[in-house]
């Protein structure tokens, strides 16, 4: 990396202030719009539709900001380059990109056909799609920025496909943690994974612990 490039870096760091340390106890939007999220059913899966996993009914800058601001200040940001999952992972990176200054990419579901792209098959609690990883290395150091952990099976997917490239994690930062399995997924990659809030499902209902 360029000296320019961490000089702009360390002056947008320099931005988040208590204010955002405040934001990671507190998160009082983002738990707001949590609890009056619909939860729909995919076969047995509580599936909660929100703007930040979904897009809809629209996203709060706010929340958004809210959001980025406490995973600047928690996350481990020594890194190339953040790297996210289409779709909603997108906005996510973006403004965490914005407010740092360090480049994103991102993984799609797409695939490109360019030299060095790799595949890898990503399983949910409701789909299985395939994923195109490009534009990545050996030895490049990201971090890895997400909307959402249920089973872990996108995450896993994700973190085998760059371990075999060669490709340092130096961080994993996630929104909504809705699993209680997350200690057993954390062992199963062998990496921490820090999440902003945790939520789940009573009686059709979205509660934020």
């Amino acid at each position: 990396m360029t000296s320019s490039c961490e000089e702009i870096r360390a002056s947008k760091r320099s931005f988040i202030t208590s204010s955002a340390i405040r934001a990671i106890m507190v998160l009082e939007a983002l738990r707001e719009s949590l609890v009056q999220s619909p939860v729909v059913k995919r076969g047995d899966y509580d599936y909660v539709v929100h703007p930040i996993t979904d897009g809809i009914p629209r996203v709060d800058p706010k929340v958004l900001d809210e959001i980025t601001d406490a995973m600047a200040q928690i996350g481990n940001l020594d890194c190339d380059y953040l790297m996210t999952i289409e779709a909603l992972g997108i906005p996510l990176a973006t403004a965490l990109s914005l407010k740092t200054g360090i480049p994103f990419n991102v993984v799609r579901k797409r695939m490109y056909g360019l030299p060095g792209e790799v595949n890898l098959t990503k399983e949910t609690g409701y789909s299985k799609s395939t994923l195109f990883i490009n534009g990545v290395k050996a030895g490049d150091r990201v971090v890895i920025v997400d909307d959402v952990i249920s089973t872990g099976g996108t995450l896993w997917a994700l973190v085998e496909a760059l371990k075999k490239m060669q490709v340092k994690i130096a961080d994993i930062l996630v929104v909504i943690e809705k699993t209680d399995k997350k200690a057993e997924i954390e062992r199963k990659i062998g990496q921490q994974i820090k999440t902003l809030v945790k939520v789940e499902v009573v009686d059709g209902k979205v509660s934020v612990l």
